[in-house]
């Protein structure tokens, strides 16, 4: 579960300055890591408190974006659903659905594999590249591999295992 955002108070944090940057790490273990923010070399002569209302007042506005944030998720049709990306040295999702098939990658080792775009996946592969959507959940449908294009009806079920 990803830490929920909120604003801070001066003895919830600590302030360090590197650079053009303003580090803000959280000392509850709860709130994740912290926050790095660009500021420029006006950081150095800032205070806490100055740095501690421009780290509270970006956070304000990415809670006011997240709440107006409707998601739609993409689904790429007709052109590939992943591409190599140099910058993070791993294959990546062009959009928000990705369709493929599970297939048996290492007969002998029982190690599923999952085949792309035509391209087979080691789990690990398909690890990383779902970890480029850290911090957001997902729903696995199972489909027969020729309806693959088709968004199946989702039958809810709240019977017990009989």
């Amino acid at each position: 579960m990803m830490p929920k955002l909120r604003t801070v108070t001066l003895n919830e944090v600590k302030i360090t300055r590197e650079g053009d940057y303003a580090v803000f790490d959280y000392k509850d273990p709860n709130m994740g890591g912290g926050m790095r923010i660009k500021v420029g070399p006006k950081v150095k002569k800032m205070t806490r408190g100055e740095l501690l209302e421009l780290h509270n007042n970006i956070v304000r506005e990415q809670i006011a974006m997240a709440t107006r944030y409707k998601h739609e998720a993409i689904e790429i049709v007709g052109r590939p659903q992943i591409e190599y990306s140099k910058q993070c040295s791993q294959w990546v999702t062009r959009g928000d659905v990705l369709r493929c098939v599970i297939t048996c990658g290492n007969m002998d080792a029982r190690e599923p594999a999952f085949e792309i775009d035509g391209k087979e996946f080691s789990l690990r592969e398909l690890g990383a590249m779902l970890l480029t959507h850290e911090g957001w959940g997902m729903r696995i449908v199972f489909v027969p591999e020729d309806e693959l294009h088709k968004t199946p009806k989702i039958k809810v079920s709240t019977a017990k295992e009989g």
